[in-house]
């Protein structure tokens, strides 16, 4: 009796704790128990092949594979859905350094000019006519966009263009040049497409720039200026565009650039996948639009997608608008947890307020995610604290401040951190998100970066091998990891 009764009393004790436990507050119920599914095993001598073979592909392998991808062919699930395939930029034209440590530089100065134009509340822009200024060949800088192929005019011919959604306009680079930077195709004749066809100045096309001039004649011109020094300047047009095997749409406005300069080296032109209404997506009327953006070292392929459904099992987060910057796609993000443990920050950082600044922005073009300092600090430091006997600290590396010495180490345990969205949604980072190589030795850092301005980005280093799909009629955005 004695020892049943000391059986029932142990056994309830046990569930009242359990209970107890489960109604304290979830930041310090989580930081009471940061060893479950809290940290994930990184796999660090394949990140460093991954920095080795990037730079070891050669011309001969890379025609290959860029004659294998165009062969592949994309079927529609349904009429309206359309398909593309979508590449790093590295699996089509090898990088021109040395080592990765060059390459991990021009890109992060490419990531610099980037950010800096996004968090500006307005861009710096020129009149066609008043430029000037020569060409200057970015080869050297081999910065991580992404490209998908589409199909332009007819009969279609495909170019690679960098794909970015934080941008509107479309634009191929167009015969004659007065100066154009090297591409990988062949430049577009517009005197070759039946298609084509020259946008007047009354269009409601030509009002919808932000920069456009009719001085000389009723074609618009237009230009568009980008914060690292870019610009493409010529006259906007309509055409066909073709999405593989799997459709194509009239009457599509894109400018034809005959005086572009800058960092698009490698690509044709430029597929604004922002929401103004110069876009692609809204061009297409799409209801949705889908990406996988693959590790940038790799030659691997996924696939843009518009009007398809996005997983079932994706997490789902709300998208909101912003009426005085309509190109960008907000996200609803209410906090961060590091290790399991929430970050001590008020939900309302990651608001936009009524003059229009601040919010957070998932962004294709921007490599590394900028968090507002104070957020930062807390990641960081929080990172630290559960990574301190586990990852050997070293010296930072240009942005980053916090970086690791892994070269004696084939796998480590990383802290999890996790975005928290409305309705209790979360999305747990894989370690290869979290942490980026610096070089081929074992030196990686973390994967954020502060920002001085209100506007928080989450870049392309955290979207890595998950399927983003933006939902443009519900208004939500769904993240499925491992859905390339």
């Amino acid at each position: 009796m004695a020892t049943s009764s000391f059986s029932n009393f142990f056994f309830s004790f046990f569930i009242l704790i359990i209970i107890s436990f489960s109604f304290l507050p979830s930041s310090l119920s989580r930081s009471l128990i940061p060893s479950l599914g809290h940290s994930q095993t990184f796999n660090v001598a394949k990140s460093i092949q991954s920095t080795l073979q990037v730079l070891s592909q050669n011309s001969k392998s890379l025609q290959q594979q860029k004659t294998t991808k165009q062969q592949q062919t994309l079927y529609p699930s349904s009429p309206s859905t359309f398909s593309v395939l979508i590449y790093p930029r590295s699996s089509l034209i090898k990088p021109q350094h040395n080592n990765y440590t060059s390459l991990t530089l021009s890109r992060l100065a490419r990531d610099f000019a980037r950010v800096s134009s996004l968090t500006k509340p307005g861009r710096t822009m020129i009149r066609p006519q008043e430029i000037q200024t020569p060409i200057t060949s970015g080869i050297s800088q081999g910065s991580g966009e992404y490209f998908a192929k589409l199909g332009v005019g007819q009969p279609a011919k495909e170019f690679y263009m960098a794909i970015d959604t934080g941008s509107d306009i479309n634009w191929l680079q167009c015969e004659p040049c007065s100066e154009c930077y090297q591409q990988t195709d062949p430049i577009f004749n517009p005197s070759e497409s039946s298609t084509y066809n020259r946008v007047t100045c009354d269009s409601s096309e030509c009002s919808a720039l932000d920069v456009s001039d009719c001085s000389t004649s009723d074609t618009c011109l237009y230009q568009v200026s980008y914060g690292d020094g870019s610009f493409t300047a010529g006259e906007l047009a309509t055409e066909r565009v073709s999405f593989g095997n799997s459709g194509s749409i009239n009457n599509v406005a894109i400018g034809c650039g005959h005086d572009n300069e800058g960092l698009f080296i490698g690509s044709a032109g430029l597929m604004g996948l922002g929401g103004g209404s110069l876009s692609l997506p809204s061009q297409i009327n799409a209801t949705s639009f889908s990406y996988c953006l693959v590790d940038k070292n790799s030659d691997s392929a996924s696939t843009l997608e518009f009007n398809s459904a996005g997983p079932s099992d994706a997490v789902l987060a709300p998208l909101l608008r912003n009426s005085k910057r309509n190109t960008f796609f907000y996200v609803g993000l209410e906090g961060i947890s590091v290790g399991g443990e929430m970050l001590p920050i008020p939900a309302n950082i990651f608001q936009v307020d009524e003059t229009g600044h601040g919010g957070i922005i998932v962004d294709s073009g921007t490599t590394v995610t900028r968090l507002q300092t104070t957020v930062y600090n807390s990641l960081r430091d929080t990172f630290v604290k559960y990574a301190q006997d586990k990852l050997p600290s070293t010296d930072g590396f240009m942005l980053f401040d916090t970086c690791f010495d892994l070269s004696s180490m084939k796998t480590a345990n990383v802290p999890t951190v996790a975005f928290h969205f409305s309705g209790d949604k979360k999305l747990s980072l894989h370690a290869k998100n979290t942490l980026v190589p610096i070089d081929s030795e074992g030196k990686f850092c973390l994967a954020f970066a502060p920002t001085d301005g209100s506007l928080a980005i989450i870049g392309n280093s955290q979207q890595q091998g998950t399927r983003v799909s933006y939902d443009l009629t519900n208004n939500l955005v769904g993240f499925s990891p491992d859905k390339c």
